[in-house]
């Protein structure tokens, strides 16, 4: 990633890491979250993967916002 790209980063850019949690625990760590924020549709979560695992913080963090803001922008069907 660029620096420009680092630089975009906010540090209201909330997101949840989830590492080493069942399914079913990473959903209640989810919801648990977001009822316990003012703007939950504003925190991005995500798991730990085998790829993602030798990522450094930072680009971790870029992409996943990157991915939630376009999300939330463009929503999946029957979800608007």
């Amino acid at each position: 990633m660029s620096e420009e790209q680092h630089d975009d980063l906010q540090n209201d850019e909330r997101l949840v890491l989830i590492h080493g949690f069942s399914r079913e625990e990473t959903i209640a760590i989810m919801r648990a979250a977001k009822a316990a924020v003012v703007d939950p549709q504003g925190v991005a979560f995500t798991t730990s993967t085998p790829s993602n695992l030798d990522w450094k913080l930072r680009d971790l963090i870029v992409e996943v916002r990157e991915e939630h803001e376009y999300m939330r922008q463009n929503p999946p069907r029957g979800q608007e």
